[in-house]
């Protein structure tokens, strides 16, 4: 999983409980538990525990794929993550002339049934890890080519690199992990398995795809096809595959770019679980990546809530704040992010846009706590404003000194939480409209970001002599701070 840049947004899991239920019934996990509760004393394994040849059959009549072509690799493929999730304990053969080892029952068949969800998930992501190595092995057919007269494997002719082909599909996953949660209601649309390989392969900065480039993905499609229908069973995925007609069009040459009026399921859809989120998360968590969940806020300080919210989307930034609250009674906590938002470092004008929004969801019995702030030249502000917009009587009119204040440490907070965009563009001509001579009193305001915001306003205003006024004001702002 890739390292490096800035945080992921927050993703919403479901509890352990339902994930945990979801990874029970995860086609090759139940499986795999299937054959480990099957297998006994007669039960014989191969060298690298591979479950013997012979037993194959009655293996796969176990799991009601007797009469199934593809039953004996079934069940062989089911107890392979039987062995990797330690379902079943592998035993070399006691005696010098076996050729074969015997099974007991592994230390984690217990747990499938009387463990804890977090137990079960555990299990589950042991054997995540063993289909992903599955996924990144070579394809059979080129094994198959490498094989020498002795019987040995060339890994050169194989010209195969697992860490070039674990960081390809994990790069993959993780692009689609970031689709994902993205944005709300992203989670339930299948991304085209083409854009999931040209978003590896094509560069940010080319206009129009070369034709190498296109025969890149058109051949990454096809591999990302046979990993996909991996790791669907495992529970990690909902695939749809490439349409095997069309596979054969590639595999003739005909295959070409996607056209617009074409049918893009064809060329494969694919999603992420909510199983799958987990499974996600965990594999960036374990490498080190700064994978947030929502929630985990919810037992530490305003001070942490304000701080990290500014790296959330709208929609979980909400309910990572509704599970702040809920652990608290309004006005204690309505008093403990007023405090938090203090501040006249960079951070602090979004602190307190934040600190705003939560308090819009604690409601009347935090009006005690707002009121006793109105006097605060840093709070105050916002102070009023929560009290109007609940009708609350007796709010004093502000000073003008404070409306001043108030607009640029809102300006400033937007442009920390969104940069310049249209709706900071719409902000600023309406404050100006609102406002005459705004600039003539704005370059006056003591606050850290007076200059930066008035020069953001001069680059956004729409009416050019509004703009030259506003970089006239910044420069104003500049010459009286203290050097």
């Amino acid at each position: 999983m890739p390292q490096d840049g800035p945080s992921l947004p927050p993703v919403r899991l479901r509890s352990d409980a339902e994930l945990a239920r979801d990874a029970l019934a995860a086609p090759l996990l139940t499986r795999a538990v299937r054959l480990a509760r099957w297998a006994g004393p007669e039960t014989r394994v191969g060298a690298g525990g591979e479950l013997a040849e012979e037993q194959l059959p009655a293996a796969a009549r176990e799991l009601g794929l007797g009469d199934d072509e593809d039953g004996p690799a079934v069940a062989s493929e089911a107890w392979r993550t039987a062995v990797d999730a330690a379902l079943v304990d592998v035993r070399d053969p006691e005696a010098e002339d076996s050729e074969y080892g015997t099974v007991t029952a592994g230390e984690n068949l217990a747990l499938i049934a009387s463990g804890s969800p977090q137990d079960v998930l555990g299990i589950w992501l042991e054997a995540l890890e063993a289909v992903h190595a599955d996924a990144i092995a070579p394809l059979l057919d080129d094994l198959t080519d490498a094989i020498g007269e002795d019987g040995e494997i060339d890994l050169g002719m194989l010209e195969w690199d697992p860490e070039a082909e674990a960081e390809f599909l994990d790069g993959v996953l993780g692009n689609l992990y970031l689709l994902t949660v993205a944005d709300e209601g992203a989670a339930e649309q299948p991304v085209p398995l083409p854009a999931l390989a040209a978003s590896m392969i094509v560069p940010d900065d080319m206009g129009e795809p070369t034709d190498d480039v296109l025969e890149q993905v058109s051949d990454a499609m096809m591999r990302l096809d046979d990993q996909f229908r991996l790791l669907e069973p495992i529970g990690l995925v909902d695939y749809q595959p490439v349409d095997e007609a069309l596979m054969a069009e590639v595999a003739d040459g005909d295959g070409g770019p996607v056209e617009d009026d074409e049918d893009v399921s064809r060329y494969g859809l694919v999603r992420l679980t909510p199983l799958g989120l987990y499974g996600i998360r965990a594999r960036m968590l374990e490498a080190g990546v700064d994978a947030p969940a929502v929630g985990e806020l919810a037992d530490k300080g305003a001070d942490a809530l304000l701080d990290g919210l500014g790296r959330y989307p709208e929609h979980t930034a909400r309910a990572e704040t509704e599970l702040w609250l809920a652990r608290r009674e309004p006005a204690p906590a309505a008093a403990e992010l007023l405090a938090a938002a203090r501040g006249t470092d960079e951070g602090g004008p979004l602190r307190r846009l934040l600190c705003q929004q939560a308090l819009s969801l604690v409601g009347p019995p935090a009006e005690a706590e707002v009121r006793a702030v109105l006097d605060d030249r840093e709070l105050g502000g916002l102070a009023r404003v929560w009290l109007a917009e609940r009708g609350a009587a007796d709010v004093p009119p502000p000073p003008e000194s404070m409306i001043f204040w108030l607009s640029i440490d809102t300006l400033a907070a937007q442009l920390d939480a969104a940069g310049e965009s249209e709706e900071l563009r719409g902000l600023v001509e309406g404050l100006t409209g609102r406002h005459s001579g705004f600039f003539d009193a704005a370059w006056r305001v003591d606050h850290p970001a007076t200059a930066d915001v008035l020069d953001a306003m001069g680059r956004l205003h729409p009416d050019k002599r509004a703009a030259k006024e506003a970089r006239k004001a910044a420069f104003k702002a500049r010459s009286q701070r203290p050097s």
